[in-house]
């Protein structure tokens, strides 16, 4: 609904939208409609904030996002956004996702021997059923791709229906680390600031002491002339010692401690799963791993560039990790075990505070940008 306005100022609005200029005077009458909404949104927030504690302000965040999930604008992440609230009932990994990635690599360990058996090599990452076929058909999934095969290393990728992007599966073997080593080198972001020299930053913000799951700020170069890209993810990691696997879960999440910053580009749609198969027990050498990976780096390049330097980039990350996980083998470089230690014990790491304001400008890029490289 309109304000009220005296009769001169509407007769002029109105000669306006006589004029041509109807469409214009709708946008403005709408932003000062959404504009009054906002501060409202801000005052009811402030107002909560003197109101209620932190964890009470959680709780009652929960309910108004249960009530408003799947509602058009997403009016929740909204709200949780202007209280500086991260609702971890809604962001938090669940098992449903690590076990879906568990059950990937089963998939594939069957699909391999199958293969090995009648003495082929080069097959499709995975099998489906027919009911999976059907359902896959509806959803349009695309088939996987080979793009590189190697003796240790397999790479497909398949676009993603509706967009421009391909998804990607690494499927591989080392046998000269354990799969105890691999998984502590990449769980350790304070040892990755030291092998990856891409790494700009790379921080644990918060962590949820139900599930173990963790909110990180990595901001890392971008080949040049590309700007440097950060990521705002949640992950989390399980260990099986019965079923002798472990899993690692990251996907994009929006948290009110990390803004958007001028400096670099927000990566908003990111997912990577790895599951590790030791081939004996987790501290003997030798293991398989899978790992399923997509991101939208918002380039301006075409898809066929993108392809290319992910395809590119994946092996050759794959190897600078394992490289890493040598050499805190050989050197006996100090890194945390994250599969002794459960989750929650490393919370001392991680307390619920705000990433530091200082950030490293490459000059590559200011404040105002039109496209992305």
């Amino acid at each position: 609904m309109f304000p009220r306005r005296p009769p001169a100022t509407l007769a002029a609005w109105l000669a306006g939208a006589r004029g041509g200029g109807l469409l214009a005077a709708l946008a403005n009458q709408c932003r000062f409609v959404t504009g009054l909404r906002v501060r409202r949104a801000q005052q009811i927030a402030q107002l909560y904030g003197r109101l209620y504690s932190e964890s009470s302000r959680c709780a009652l965040l929960g309910r108004f996002w249960r009530r408003l999930r799947g509602r058009p604008g997403h009016a929740s992440a909204l709200m949780a956004a202007l209280s500086g609230v991260f609702v971890w009932e809604e962001e938090r990994i669940q098992e449903e996702e690590l076990k879906r990635s568990i059950n990937e690599m089963k998939r594939l360990e069957e699909m391999s021997n199958i293969f090995q058996r009648s003495g082929v090599e080069n097959h499709p990452p995975e099998q489906k059923s027919p009911a999976e076929e059907s359902e896959e058909s509806k959803d349009k999934e695309e088939p996987w791709e080979m793009v590189m095969d190697k003796k240790h290393f397999k790479l497909w990728r398949r676009p993603i229906t509706g967009t421009h992007l391909y998804q990607y599966r690494v499927l591989g073997t080392y046998t000269d680390v354990t799969p105890r080593q691999f998984f502590n080198v990449q769980l350790d972001t304070e040892y990755r600031k030291k092998w990856d020299a891409l790494v700009i930053k790379l921080e644990v913000i918060e962590r949820d002491v139900v599930s173990g799951s963790e909110v990180l700020h990595w901001v890392t170069h971008f080949p040049y002339p590309m700007y440097s890209r950060d990521y705002v993810y949640v992950r989390r990691y399980s260990v099986d010692q019965e079923n002798n696997v472990m899993v690692l879960v990251s996907r994009a999440v929006e948290h009110p401690s990390v803004p958007e910053s001028p400096e670099f580009v927000r990566v908003r749609s990111y997912e990577s799963q790895m599951v590790i198969r030791p081939h004996k027990s987790f501290d003997e050498n030798g293991f398989d791993y899978l790992l399923t990976y997509s991101d939208n780096p918002q380039t301006v390049f075409p898809r066929y560039c993108v392809s290319w330097m992910v395809s590119s980039g994946m092996p050759d990350f794959l190897e600078k990790l394992h490289t890493a996980t040598l050499k805190a083998k050989n050197m006996e470089i100090k890194v945390k075990d994250y599969i002794s230690a459960k989750p929650l014990e490393m919370s001392n790491e991680a307390k619920a505070t705000a990433p530091s304001s200082e950030r490293k400008n490459e000059g590559s890029c200011g404040p105002a940008r039109i496209e992305y490289a």
